[in-house]
């Protein structure tokens, strides 16, 4: 299911995604950053090899794709993400547990 609202909050460091009988959820810049499954993360992951982040990590830019995702690109020039709505929404629930 789609957002309804997507926003960049606490100067980028945030995404914060709001669902129709969910209320807004949010989900942190470096979670993100980790989450992403572009090929190349993936690759990344399973040759063992730790994602380094810097202090200060923010969401540069958000885009919709279509209408099932998001595209995010990040402060340290990572852009190949694709972010599917039920991806973020899982991330979202796992990060408020």
């Amino acid at each position: 299911m789609q957002s309804i609202q997507v926003e960049l909050v606490d100067n980028s460091t945030a995404l914060a995604l709001t669902w129709p009988g969910c209320g807004t959820l949010r989900l942190g810049a470096e979670a993100l950053r980790r989450a992403s499954r572009a090929a190349t993360e993936i690759r990344r992951q399973f040759d063992g090899v730790e994602l380094s982040i810097a202090p200060g990590l923010y969401v540069a830019a958000v885009e919709p794709v279509g209408t099932y995702a998001l595209r995010l690109s990040f402060s340290d020039g990572h852009d190949r993400g694709i972010y599917p709505w039920s991806y973020l929404r899982e991330l979202a629930e796992q990060q408020a547990s």
